[in-house]
């Protein structure tokens, strides 16, 4: 088989009788075919989002009818059964997480795991309700969040959102740091937009303590935007930042695709994420599930499970756990983003309801 149970018990039956004991029991670790164990899950909790990024939906976005969303109890069902299989980081994301009705009940089901399967729970959220949850999401046990931020100037952050909140995200960020909780700044690199205000996005976020992260733009599903126009390859980003600083490569990872610099000016870490200009999928130890329970091995790939149809048709949870595993042995080695061709998505699928 491509998958592999790590110090699950030897089975006295062909594995294809054995396998529904091996996962009632809750064994071993999920591990593909290139040998690379999965630990790391991000699962959106909904498409929904209150900006409308150009980069990665249509201002007139469609979202899903609520019965296609996972409800909280499938949700944590969901995070029960990857834990049980070793996964012990989750990333709940969206579209934003935060706009979804009664998201601290459900957040707090989640923590209930931390110490109990899980060695950490954090978020990506787009800050504009960091403000209202963040003494909450400290209390339960959030330690890290994600804030995606591409730009200081109000202007141009309502052209990229649609919205003028950005004072709401600078409110949210303060309100997230007074409350004990790391962040972490997440840039997309934007050709002719934010390219030359990305050393004041350093300085900020360091400033703070908070790391920062600049992302190239990604091919996925529509947006009413250039994609081409807009690809900022980050090593042109790195010879133009080292002019003004100066940049220590880390032996440092936080679990995702991030390569990491010191900038020694401002004592804070710098990270890169370079799906088009430097392919990072050789440690790749996540898979994304949807807010739909569809799970997806590869950001850039459509391969995958559907988990929905395995919660909703077994109550015992065995096709749950036999989806997942199938899902895992599917699980590609790398991605099919391409630079050259960007005009066309690699993907149908937008980030909002990917999970970002």
């Amino acid at each position: 088989m491509a998958y592999t149970l790590i110090n699950a018990k030897p089975a006295a039956r062909p594995a294809s009788e054995a396998l529904p004991a091996a996962l009632a029991a809750g064994q071993g670790a999920l591990v593909d075919s290139f040998g690379r164990r999965v630990s790391y899950l991000r699962l959106s909790i909904t498409d929904r989002c209150d900006l409308r990024c150009t980069y990665c939906m249509p201002e007139r976005m469609t979202f899903l009818p609520r019965k296609d969303v996972l409800s909280f109890e499938e949700l944590d069902e969901l995070v029960t059964a990857f834990a049980s299989f070793g996964v012990d980081k989750l990333r709940i994301t969206g579209g934003e997480p935060l706009v979804r009705k009664d998201v601290m009940e459900l957040m707090a089901r989640f923590s209930r795991h931390l110490g109990n399967g899980l060695n950490e729970l954090t978020l990506t959220t787009n800050g504009t309700l960091l403000s209202k949850y963040a003494g909450e999401l400290s209390a339960i046990g959030v330690r890290r969040v994600n804030v995606s931020l591409d730009t200081l100037n109000r202007k141009l952050f309502e052209t990229i959102a649609r919205r003028d909140m950005l004072e709401d995200v600078l409110r949210g960020i303060d309100t997230a740091i007074a409350a004990g909780i790391k962040v972490k700044i997440n840039t997309v690199a934007l050709a002719g937009l934010n390219e030359m205000e990305i050393p004041d996005l350093i300085r900020f976020a360091h400033g703070r303590g908070a790391d920062i992260t600049l992302i190239e733009t990604m091919p996925m599903g529509e947006a009413e935007t250039d994609r081409v126009e807009d690809y900022l390859p980050l090593n042109k980003v790195r010879s133009d930042l080292v002019e003004q600083f100066t940049l220590i490569d880390l032996n440092y990872t936080t679990g995702g695709p991030a390569r990491y610099v010191k900038v020694e000016e401002t004592g804070g870490r710098l990270g890169f994420i370079t799906p088009l200009s430097h392919n990072f999928c050789e440690s790749c130890n996540r898979v994304r599930v949807t807010c739909t329970g569809r799970l997806f091995t590869c950001l850039g790939r459509e391969e995958g499970a559907d988990l929905r149809e395995a919660l909703r048709s077994d109550p015992t949870g065995a096709a749950l756990r036999v989806a997942i595993l199938g899902g895992i042995e599917r699980k590609p080695k790398g991605h099919d983003f391409d630079a050259a061709r960007l005009a066309t998505p690699a993907s149908p699928r937008t980030m909002s309801h990917t999970g970002g």
